[in-house]
């Protein structure tokens, strides 16, 4: 009985091994295949994607002249009218000196880099990656995305350029590498992922829609490169978040498809001429998804609509819930806003939206906003308590360059003269005045007209009620001249 047990131990292990040998002589391991076979296989590297792309990357040097008094009480009233201000000795100039990094995107020497990295800038000096050093002019400064495109002049040579990449493709997860020149050390390259995309909440500029990254970043790196493991341009870097000042593992770039909007518009028109779709809105929270029996929180639940603006002819109301626009995931008003910016003006766009539960995709073209700009800025004259103000009418594109709810109406008092009636009047810079003797007010000829009207014997009247909005309050006032 003991030997038969043996026995079957024995088969059953001849049996196990058998089947076992077959299968590997059937089916090679998928592993075995993958093993490297050579050492330049085993020598995984960044390097022939980092040499082929650095000599797009650039050092940017800006220079300010800034004078210096040698007197600290310089400026103060009382001091300078008995001293005088140079009574301690005559103003030094000095030279403020700053270091940023550029892309080179124009192989005719067209580059971009940060605002924040040129701005106030009296001369500014390009370095290449091979020492060589250029004068540069600054073509275009956006502080509303904190681009900056400069050019310089490589005297007939074709500069080596990074390519755009298309970042609507970009996934978390995906290798990048950040290039440029923190603390001013020299070029430097450092390696990791994408942490996150469409990063609205962020507040660096008004045009959020940032690519989050955990390759290091730190002072210097601003303007530099974020490429993708084809060497293509996935964003310029622009901030870190840090309570050191160094790297922590959160970088943002900007998008290169707003990089690029911006170079074109640099090139090809001389300024940004932003895009408006007309509609505003708020994020669907939790909350408001519960309330609309939604399957999920996502997008923007649309509040208001510009009459005959671009979303208004499209056909857009109040109440839909706009999920995609251009192919990307809307979540809030900044990532429509940015995703508008990067379309030209007159181009069309697929708006995936949801009504009333039923899914809908609507064509929408992009328009410029309308209205009065401060090139309209008019200044109120003669005896009246606005005498001395600088006024204009509230409308989108007003809204657009004085960073303005779009939607607001009214006439903005824009500047003050000092000493005007106005300023004695205490109107401030930034009030919307509203109404004048109980009629409404919408434009500034319709002020002008309310405060210049004539009693029955046509005397000019002497007092005017006047109403404004001030920081959301509405405030009312008779004034007596």
């Amino acid at each position: 009985m003991i030997m038969t047990r043996h026995i079957n131990k024995i088969l059953f292990v001849l049996s196990a091994a058998i089947v076992a040998l077959v299968c590997l002589l059937l089916v090679p391991p998928a592993r075995a295949q993958m093993l490297p076979e050579s050492r330049e296989e085993i020598q995984l590297s960044f390097a022939p994607l980092v040499r082929e792309a650095s000599p797009a990357v650039v050092n940017v040097y800006s220079e300010r002249l800034v004078r210096q008094s040698a007197n600290p009480y310089a400026g103060h009233p009382f001091f300078d009218r008995f001293f005088g201000p140079n009574a301690f000795g005559v103003p030094q100039d000095r030279v403020e000196s700053a270091l940023g990094s550029g892309v080179i995107v124009g192989s005719e020497g067209i580059i971009v880099t940060n605002n924040h990295v040129v701005d106030g800038a009296d001369a500014l000096r390009v370095v290449l990656s091979d020492r060589r050093e250029f004068e540069a002019e600054l073509v275009l400064a956006d502080e509303r995305t904190d681009l900056a495109v400069l050019r310089i002049d490589p005297e007939g040579e074709v500069l080596p350029t990074l390519e755009y990449a298309d970042t609507r493709l970009v996934e978390v997860g995906d290798l990048v590498l950040a290039i440029g020149n923190p603390f001013g050390v020299g070029q430097t390259v450092t390696s990791g992922i994408v942490s996150a995309t469409a990063r609205t909440d962020v507040g660096i500029s008004d045009y959020s829609f940032f690519i989050q990254t955990d390759a290091a970043i730190n002072p210097g790196n601003s303007g530099g490169a974020l490429i993708d493991n084809s060497g293509r341009l996935v964003g310029v870097n622009t901030a870190i978040f840090s309570r050191s000042g160094g790297s922590n593992g959160i970088g943002f770039a900007i998008p290169s498809e707003m990089v690029r909007r911006i170079v074109d518009s640099a090139i090809n028109e001389g300024q940004v001429v932003r895009p408006w779709v007309g509609l505003s809105g708020q994020a669907v929270t939790s909350e408001i998804a519960r309330s609309m029996e939604l399957e999920r929180p996502g997008g923007l639940l649309i509040t208001e609509i510009y009459p005959d603006g671009p979303a208004d002819l499209a056909g857009l109301r109040r109440g839909d819930i706009l999920l995609k626009f251009d192919g990307r995931d809307v979540y809030d008003e900044n990532g429509l806003r940015f995703l508008s910016a990067t379309l030209a003006v007159g181009d069309s766009a697929p708006a995936s939206i949801l009504r009333n539960g039923e899914a809908r995709t609507i064509n929408l073209t992009v328009t410029p906003p309308p209205g009065a700009t401060e090139a309209d800025l008019v200044v109120i004259e003669g005896e009246n308590p606005l005498s001395g103000a600088e006024v204009a009418q509230l409308s989108p594109a007003l809204a657009e360059e004085l960073r303005r709810d779009p939607f607001e109406e009214g006439v903005l008092v824009n500047r003050i003269a000092r000493r005007s009636l106005a300023y004695r009047s205490g109107v401030r810079p930034g009030d919307v005045v509203l109404e004048v003797n109980g009629e409404t007010i919408s434009t500034v000829d319709q002020l002008i007209d309310a405060l210049n009207v004539t009693d029955s014997a046509g005397d000019k009247i002497r007092t005017w009620e006047i109403a404004i909005d001030r920081g959301g309050r509405r405030l009312a006032e008779t004034f007596r001249l």
